[in-house]
């Protein structure tokens, strides 16, 4: 496993965003395990390697951008956006709303996002994929390509298979396997 998230997984466990036990979900599903990202993604260790992570996974990739839902991904993107400045360029950020502004401009995306633009959307969980879809859509909608869908996370109950299903390229920094193990292939 890469160093890089054996470390995040570390730091996931010693701050409590990865706890084991017996938890019911917001799905109402039972899980073995809790993830709460957002321990993780405001750890300054923590995105410093999560932003490091998705930058070797986007390297090469020519996106123009990079998104996902409010709230989850909102320290990802701005982690990603800042670390990939290299003095004259780099990744602009957009964020999801989970609904259109009722006021002002009525935007259901903040930031910049221009029609054409190729684009990674974030998270930090997958489960059945459902705020994914929201921004995948969102994105789409105002013409941009989406070309990675990226979590920190993978729970591997059906939302990455339903991501890829749909065509699009799905990578996790983490993810669950048969056996209940957190495992990388990065």
């Amino acid at each position: 496993m890469n160093p890089k998230v054996t470390k995040l997984l570390d730091i996931a466990y010693a701050n409590g965003a990865l706890k084991t036990g017996k938890f019911i979900l917001s799905s109402g599903k039972e899980s073995h395990y809790y993830f709460d990202g957002r321990l993780l993604s405001l750890d300054p260790e923590g995105i410093n390697l999560i932003a490091d992570l998705m930058l070797e996974l986007i390297a090469g990739k020519n996106l123009k951008g990079i998104g996902g839902p409010t709230l989850a991904a909102d320290p990802i993107v701005s982690a990603v956006c800042t670390k990939s400045f290299d003095g004259s360029s780099g990744v602009p950020g957009f964020i999801v709303r989970k609904e259109a502004k009722q006021h002002g401009m009525s935007q259901l995306i903040e930031g910049s996002l221009k029609e054409g633009t190729h684009v990674a959307i974030v998270d930090d969980t997958c489960t059945t994929g459902g705020s994914l879809f929201h921004a995948i859509e969102a994105a789409e909608s105002q013409g941009a390509i989406v070309d990675l869908v990226m979590v920190v996370l993978d729970r591997n109950e059906g939302g990455s298979a339903e991501v890829i299903g749909r065509g699009y390229e799905f990578k996790s920094l983490i993810y669950v396997n048969d056996e209940g193990e957190f495992v990388s292939d990065i």
